[in-house]
């Protein structure tokens, strides 16, 4: 795996882009949350306080060793045991692809928080369009590492989906960014982010 990576999947630059979009001595919750690296680096940046949710065992000693609360639930379950607006700040990172219910998931983030942020892997980027178009086989990448077969990935979608799926739900798009893992930058990726964005980055609320 890439040395820039946490455990989350996530890089340096997502890291920063995120924390840029939580407020300081804010509360957050971290659905999927892996090893806790994410609300331990809020922890440290922005002096936040909140849960990681996360279902692996393993990943929830990391948690615990990382000094992050986490609460063991399985997402696909939902949120039903948090109380409504107990949080400022929900964030579900590279996880909405493997949830069977997304829309559900997204809505229970509204209702447990007052903004959310969502990262995936956007599926209309440039390589994954190219390897089918010309190959004729669904797209293998670092985004994307798993064969058809054996993926956990039963919910892809693009840029353009989400932000429709936002606005169906009546949901405010507060920031939408697209970025390469590398986080480098370039003209492709401000004018035509469905394009070229690798990862999908966007932050949201209730209209």
């Amino acid at each position: 795996m890439n040395k820039l990576l946490n455990n989350q999947g996530l890089s340096r630059h997502d890291l920063q882009i995120i924390s840029e979009w939580v407020s300081p001595n804010s509360h957050v919750m971290d659905l999927g949350c892996g090893n806790g690296s994410l609300l331990k680096h809020l922890q440290k940046t922005k002096q936040v306080t909140g849960y990681g949710v996360e279902l692996n065992p393993e990943m929830i000693a990391e948690c615990i060793d990382n000094g992050v609360n986490v609460i063991q639930t399985n997402l696909d379950q939902g949120l039903g045991h948090f109380h409504s607006n107990a949080f400022d700040t929900v964030i579900l990172s590279l996880t909405l692809q493997a949830m069977r219910n997304p829309r559900t998931l997204l809505e229970e983030m509204l209702r447990v928080g007052k903004q959310g942020i969502v990262t995936f892997p956007n599926f209309a980027y440039w390589r994954n369009r190219m390897q089918i178009a010309l190959g004729g086989f669904m797209p293998v990448s670092k985004e994307l590492p798993y064969k058809w077969y054996n993926t956990p990935n039963i919910h892809l979608c693009t840029i353009k989906d989400f932000h429709a799926l936002c606005e169906e739900m009546g949901f405010r798009i507060e920031s939408s960014i697209a970025v390469h893992r590398s986080g480098k930058e370039g003209l492709g990726l401000r004018l035509i982010p469905n394009l070229f964005g690798e990862i999908a980055m966007i932050r949201f609320s209730k209209k």
